[in-house]
């Protein structure tokens, strides 16, 4: 425990996400006004109660587009003036409310859009004396998250399409770092030694270090998704035949990426091919795939500024100086190949890598030619989220028979809040209200981030606690009481964001003062809250230690069978690809893919979070998703390298069916229950995945003959025959298939280890028997 504060307390200077100023700045002003008019009109009670709703409000922070905000702050309103008028049919009942309160705070732990809003309000209209006015102190907290709302969404028509221009001009840097990434990777040397170089200054690092290829893939496919989430967040377009230019960008954005996927699997396969001994290709091809990373960045720039930046001249068809001397140094380098003096599979490669640089200079052109034209949305009505396709009693009983983490975390959380609520009612602690809060914000669903959040918020409620009590014991009036209200207000959401320690610090005693504005507070109230703040995170401690296990390993092979199956259907559609039964991969097969791979990296993470982690099981885990981002890379690049459906693709097909099938047999390995063994008939799926290569490399080596003798034959070098074509598509394709083998082998391999039953933990030595001991120790 102790290992864990230390760890806790070294975190907090660790940055997440960025400040929101305005969104504080509103926060402030909506609950700072009504403090000051109450003070000033002698009603400081209801303007306290206005003041309280604007702050549980504020405390959902939606994000997205301002349609999606207003739907997200309004429903909290709902929220908190039905919680509230709830909460007042309690108080004075304490053991109705030991009823009452936790199943209210279980749903909001299980149900997102609900949260913690619905629970506190209940819980502190619950705690309030007997007698008051239900329908009054409702309508005032209505009346609080009404008017935050209204300063939060006034800018919304000047800057309604902020939230989608900055979605898209993400999505854009991401694929520029993804080139930029490519870039670094032609004729460069070994890393490793100035990677193993400790660099403090993160500026001197981002120059010194290289750039990682898979993160910074992973991170344009995050982005095009959330830009494309973002855009589905709008009206706009809904029920139009034509795509928007949003939408035209996205795609224009996304075939990028997928070229840069290909472009690096060419690149790769050069790298194994014998020395073409021209080291000027490598400096025209890494030049002239760094200004197309910096044209996207000018797009990207101009599209967050809505047009106040500079899109840079048209590339035309080839207009870019680094793309013509490309072209005259790979052209110098197929006529050495034609003569013999080349490699003609490496030539084949390097006529691949001109020609993909030449459909990604295009791209961007047209991501260029759609900026320019301007990214124009209509008004409409904010759109409806799409419903469910399995109804909210269905979800309800699936996740009660198989017992879900989200189930067993809402019931952890309900009996949690019972006992806190019990304790609070069999004792009449006065303010006990703050043992349910802690307990009810701090449980979480492993046991390490419980452990962090318990930490943080005691830390942060005994300063803030103290802090509040010092202040409201040194303010001279209402009036400066509301000023120092208004700062502490305007930093705590506007840090948020960055770390939730400073939410602790800043928040706490905003909240104290707000309930705690009408009626004098003193140092032994401080004292009450920080003492039942502790105890409420014991009872957290307690309830994360002996209450079951969050049930992250027990649902993990299945998550693993979904992410075998995706990735074989994504194998399977390929072929069928390069077969010409499809024009290119389908994006929902991708998606899926994508999605099953984050549903084993949540788990991964969670199951880190354990009291007593698996290290070996994740790092199998962590081997596996790395393999599967690979080979959806692989699948990619081999869909956009057999483009031309006229070539002899010869055993590619063959060899793509036989990986599904390779992945396809592990998924049933970790059916429940297991499939029996069948009986062997004929070679296994591996021996016939090396029967197929080696037909490839016949293959290719064939097609390469045939290649030099039509040339020896006439046919000019830059003629598009079917052999150049198909010869230009396997040579790369090759490299691919076998990069796809390895990784599906990765895959298959620590899927199939990470399903494993948790070995149960070794009995402590005083429980062995004298027998078992000496035994171990020979």
């Amino acid at each position: 425990m102790l290992e864990r504060v230390r760890k806790t307390y070294a975190s907090i200077g660790s940055f997440g996400s960025e400040a929101t100023p305005f969104y504080g700045l509103s926060a402030a002003l909506a609950i700072t006004g009504p403090l000051m008019v109450g003070a000033l009109t002698g009603r400081a009670a209801p303007g306290a109660m206005i003041a309280l709703g604007a702050f549980l409000v504020a405390q959902r922070a939606p994000e997205g587009p301002y349609g999606a905000q207003a739907r997200n702050l309004g429903s909290a309103v709902i929220l908190v003036s039905l919680g509230s008028a709830f909460g007042g049919l309690l108080s004075g009942h304490p053991w109705l409310s030991v009823l009452a309160v936790p199943p209210v705070v279980a749903v909001g732990s299980a149900v997102s859009w609900i949260g913690s809003t619905a629970g506190l309000a209940v819980l502190l209209a619950a705690v309030r004396p007997a007698g008051s006015g239900i329908v009054y102190l409702g309508i005032l907290e209505l009346i609080g998250g009404l008017l935050f709302c209204v300063i939060v969404l006034a800018p919304w028509p000047a800057r309604r399409l902020r939230p989608l221009r900055d979605a898209l001009a993400d999505a854009a840097d991401a694929v520029a770092g993804v080139l930029d990434a490519v870039a670094q990777e032609i004729g460069s040397q070994d890393a490793a030694p100035l990677e193993a170089v400790e660099i403090t200054n993160p500026e001197l690092a981002a120059v010194v270090h290289t750039i990682d290829w898979e993160d910074q893939r992973r991170a344009a496919s995050e982005a095009l998704t959330e830009a494309r989430s973002t855009y589905a967040l709008y009206r706009t377009g809904h029920g139009r035949e034509e795509p928007t230019r949003p939408e035209r960008l996205l795609d224009a954005l996304s075939r990028l990426l997928h070229e840069t996927v290909a472009l690096r699997a060419l690149i790769e396969a050069e790298r194994g091919q014998p020395p073409h001994r021209n080291r000027e290709w490598e400096l025209e091809a890494h030049v002239a795939i760094a200004a197309l990373a910096a044209r996207l960045r000018l797009l990207s720039e101009a599209v967050r500024t809505a047009g106040e930046s500079p899109l840079g001249a048209p590339l035309g068809d080839l207009d870019s100086a680094a793309i013509r001397r490309l072209a005259r140094q790979s052209d110098r380098i197929r006529r050495a190949g034609m003569a013999g003096d080349e490699d003609l599979v490496a030539v084949a490669l390097i006529d691949q890598i001109d020609r993909a640089i030449d459909r990604i200079a295009g791209g961007v052109d047209s991501a260029r030619r759609l900026v320019k034209a301007g990214l124009r949305l209509g008004f409409g009505p904010p759109q409806l989220p799409t419903p469910h396709p399995v109804s909210a009693w269905d979800r309800l009983v699936t996740a009660v028979r198989t017992r879900s983490p989200a189930f067993r975390q809402a019931t952890r959380v309900y009996v949690t809040a019972v006992v806190a609520m019990s304790l609070s009612a069999a004792l009449h602690v006065e303010h006990g209200q703050w043992m349910v809060i802690t307990a009810m914000l701090s449980l979480r669903g492993t046991y390490g981030e419980t452990i962090d959040r318990v930490i943080e918020r005691v830390i942060g409620t005994g300063v803030g606690s103290a802090v509040a009590a010092l202040l409201l014991t040194l303010a001279p009036d209402q009036i400066t009481t509301a000023v120092i209200v208004f700062v502490f207000a305007l930093v705590a959401f506007t840090l948020r964001h960055i770390i939730i320690t400073y939410w602790f610090l800043f928040g706490t005693p905003l909240g104290l003062m707000l309930l705690d504005f009408s009626t004098p507070s003193n140092w032994t109230a401080a004292g009450e809250r920080i003492g039942l703040t502790l105890a409420g995170g014991v009872l957290t401690v307690l309830a994360v230690r002996l209450l079951w296990p969050a049930g992250h390993a027990e649902r993990l092979p299945r998550q693993l069978r979904a992410l075998l199956g995706s990735h074989a259907n994504l194998v399977r559609a390929t072929a069928e690809v390069v077969v010409g039964e499809r024009e290119q991969l389908p994006h929902d097969l991708i998606v899926t893919a994508e999605e099953n791979a984050e549903d084993v990296a949540d788990t991964r993470d969670r199951l880190a979070h354990e009291r007593v982690p698996d290290h070996q099981r994740i790092r199998e885990l962590r081997t596996a998703i790395a393999a599967a981002h690979r080979i959806r890379d692989h699948l990619i690049a081999v869909g956009r390298m057999t483009r031309e459906h006229g070539a002899d693709s010869g055993p590619v097909p063959e060899i793509l069916d036989r990986i599904a099938d390779l992945l396809e047999e592990s998924a049933a390995v970790m059916a429940d229950p297991a499939p029996e063994p069948a009986d062997q008939e004929g070679p296994s799926t591996e021996e016939r995945l090396d029967e197929e290569f080696a037909a490839l490399d016949e293959h290719l080596a064939a097609i390469a003959r045939r290649r030099r003798e039509e040339v020896k034959a006439g046919v000019g070098e830059e003629a598009f025959t079917p052999l150049r074509d198909t010869l230009l598509q396997i040579s790369g394709t090759r490299y691919a298939l076998r990069s796809l083998r390895r990784d599906a082998d990765i895959l298959v391999t620590n899927t199939l280890s990470a399903a494993r039953p948790t070995p149960p933990e070794p009995a402590p030595a005083a429980e062995q028997k004298p027998g078992e001991q000496l035994q171990e120790t020979g």
